[in-house]
């Protein structure tokens, strides 16, 4: 089960890495544009940080 949790957030990681910092590395937008999708994406990545550690933690504990 832990490996499905572990293999699921790497996917999770990936998608958000692909399409959250391409458009921040690649936009032609304005630097203002590309700094607030860069504060999106920093939020998302906690989230998804924050979803894995409890997730582990309670698989841990169920175990």
């Amino acid at each position: 089960m832990k490996g499905i949790a572990v293999t699921l957030f790497v996917l999770l990681y990936a998608l958000v890495t692909m399409f959250g910092l391409g458009p921040v590395l690649l936009a032609d937008g304005s630097r203002s544009e590309r700094m607030m999708t860069l504060a999106v994406v920093v939020v998302i990545y906690i989230c998804i940080t924050i979803a894995m550690w409890r997730t582990l933690t309670w698989l841990k504990r169920r175990s």
